[in-house]
């Protein structure tokens, strides 16, 4: 089940992960300590296996009646057998537990995001994002996993063992609160030693996989230019880093584990040995089936503590996911829409009352800009890049909120409404056209349900796209590939012309619309868009000045503030600001 909008938005306020993720866990709180009664059921014979083995030595050893050899036998075929179906109920509890956390997160992180500003997704990239949504999660779902498995089956060792040992030989029970800790932190210690020539190899690994792709990206010119065999010392030499990094790790490796080996087992093989000269001289009552527990039990309590220890890289990175994760959920920068006035219709004046709108404490990008655009009315943004124009066309979106001033809808105050409903009459066709995996038809009609088939061939009609969709062999279902990559540049923009058509927008935004396309697809699309701006309130940016001649007015800008106004012919005649970015583009 998905959560709910806001469910996760709860207290990501700083607090200890470890309360986060106790919050997050706190539906399922049932089927945890089921699935950790489960595990206890399922793990029980790996600590009473040595206390069996015990008494069936003892009643070997010690001639006892042949009965206890049987009862003890069938405890532990007993518990065998009950280790498959509270298995499977530990992996049902459990894990259907972390899934749904994961799933959670995953859907809260992509709801916050449709919810978080424009200003924040320009702010952090998409790559961040995507990593937060997809590895940070899983570090999460990784590290209640194995401290699930790994964690519980170590917990359980060491409670039901020294269990066993307080009740059996209470003598030796000091011995191995002291010994067992010792022996795993040698391990442990041994471990720590690799760590800097793991990170040494993995930051080789990391160089080679960059020249890699360096490589594969240069293969056009390498082969251009017949350098094909520097490329390959190129990536020689790095192979050959890659190599002695390797070789240097897999000995140390192989000398630690040796070592590791050696100390448990002469540690092991001491402590048989006192226990055994224990039980020889009788210093202690402890029977020969003991020093077999005792001497086992060393082993895989010494196992259990190294492993817990081991967890803690893991433990580390996960709490450091709930961190990474915490920062988009509690992050303040939010369009709040709840409680606004509904956009029920909208006739299309859009007035700027002194606005002015600053850049996290820069300067203000956009300053004194006071503008009152009639329904119906095409009014362009020229002007220098940095002048303001993209920042006023996200105003009019309601992406950025105005520092200063107001922007008024119809005569409403635009902080007042609820911009969701505001965005239903408003279309944008920008620069590069955004499309996604699917079918033309899918595309054009994203977002909306049940529209008749006429009015979508009308639209790509009118956007002069059917020339050549008629052309494909699956016509609208032609699968458009990533980003639109199996079209060209001229056909995406169309298809966004489309788009934008067939919601009959009241408000429409035009960045770049005709930028970096070929002449003919240029006229095309030029034609396009003088079908779709007909009877509607237009906001043009354009650097190529000669697309905007027809505009109603022409608003040029300069260091976010308005320079000039006026029609193409006006503002020619006034020989000014625009008259000499005319001049530039036409010399």
């Amino acid at each position: 089940m998905v959560v709910p909008d806001g469910a996760l938005d709860h207290r990501y306020r700083g607090e200890h992960p470890l309360r986060t993720l106790a919050y997050l866990l706190r539906e399922d709180r049932r089927r945890l300590v089921l699935a950790c009664g489960a595990f206890m059921v399922k793990h029980s014979p790996t600590w009473l296996l040595p206390l069996i083995t015990a008494n069936i030595v003892d009643v070997v050893v010690g001639h006892l009646p042949i009965w206890q050899l049987w009862v003890n036998t069938g405890v532990l075929l007993v518990l065998l057998t009950l280790n498959y179906p509270f298995h499977l109920a530990y992996v049902r509890y459990m894990s259907g537990t972390i899934r749904r956390l994961g799933t959670n997160l995953r859907s809260s992180l992509c709801r916050r995001m449709q919810q978080l500003s424009i200003g924040y997704h320009s702010r952090v990239s998409a790559g961040v994002l995507q990593t937060k949504v997809i590895r940070d999660v899983e570090s999460v779902e990784q590290m209640l996993q194995q401290a699930g498995d790994n964690g519980l089956a170590a917990l359980w060792m060491l409670g039901g063992g020294l269990v066993v040992i307080a009740v059996r030989v209470p003598a030796a029970l000091p011995v191995f609160l002291v010994v067992v800790p010792t022996a795993a932190l040698l391990v442990m210690r041994m471990r720590d030693r690799l760590r800097s020539n793991n990170e040494s190899f993995r930051q080789e690994v990391e160089r080679l996989s960059s020249r890699v792709t360096e490589m594969t990206h240069l293969i056009p010119i390498t082969r251009a230019h017949g350098l094909e065999q520097d490329a390959l010392k190129r990536v020689d030499g790095t192979l050959s880093k890659v190599l002695r990094t390797s070789l240097r790790l897999d000995l140390l490796n192989g000398r630690f584990g040796a070592l590791a080996w050696i100390t448990l087992n002469v540690l092991g093989a001491g402590f048989l040995a006192a226990s055994a000269w224990v039980a020889y001289y009788q210093v202690l009552a402890i029977t020969p089936g003991d020093v077999v527990m005792l001497s086992t039990f060393f082993a895989t309590l010494t196992s259990s503590v190294t492993t817990l220890m081991s967890l803690t890289p893991v433990v580390s990175k996960g709490l450091e996911a709930v961190r990474s994760i915490g920062e988009v959920l509690q992050a303040p920068d939010l369009e709040n829409n709840a409680g606004k006035a509904r956009v029920d219709s909208v006739r299309g004046v859009v007035e700027f009352q002194d606005v002015a709108y600053s850049y996290q404490g820069n300067r203000p990008a956009v300053g004194d800009f006071s503008l009152t655009v009639s329904p119906g009315e095409t009014v362009a943004l020229v002007g220098a890049s940095g002048a303001g124009k993209s920042t006023v066309l996200n105003l009019v979106i309601g992406f950025l909120r105005p520092t200063s001033g107001r922007i008024l809808l119809d005569g409403r105050d635009m902080e007042t409404l609820d911009l969701r409903t505001y965005r239903r009459f408003v279309s944008i066709v920008p620069q590069e056209s955004i499309l996604f995996e699917g079918t033309i038809r899918d595309n054009v009609l994203y977002g909306m349900r049940d529209v008749p088939e006429r009015t979508l061939r009308d639209a790509l009609r009118d956007a002069n796209a059917t020339e050549f969709i008629d052309r494909l062999p699956d016509g609208l279902d032609t699968v458009v590939g990533e980003r639109g990559a199996r079209l060209s540049g001229g056909q995406k923009q169309r298809l966004a012309i489309a788009r934008a058509l067939i919601r009959d927008p009241r408000v429409l935004i035009l960045d770049e619309a005709t930028s970096a396309l070929d002449t003919r697809s240029e006229a095309l699309i030029q034609q396009a868009l003088g079908r779709l701006v007909a009877g509607r309130t237009v906001f043009v940016v354009a650097h190529r000045l000669s697309t905007i001649r027809t505009a109603d007015r022409i608003v040029v800008m300069e260091d976010g503030r308005i320079a000039e106004i006026g029609t193409h012919d006006e503002l020619i005649r006034r020989r000014g600001l625009y008259s000499g970015l005319q001049a530039a583009q036409l010399g």
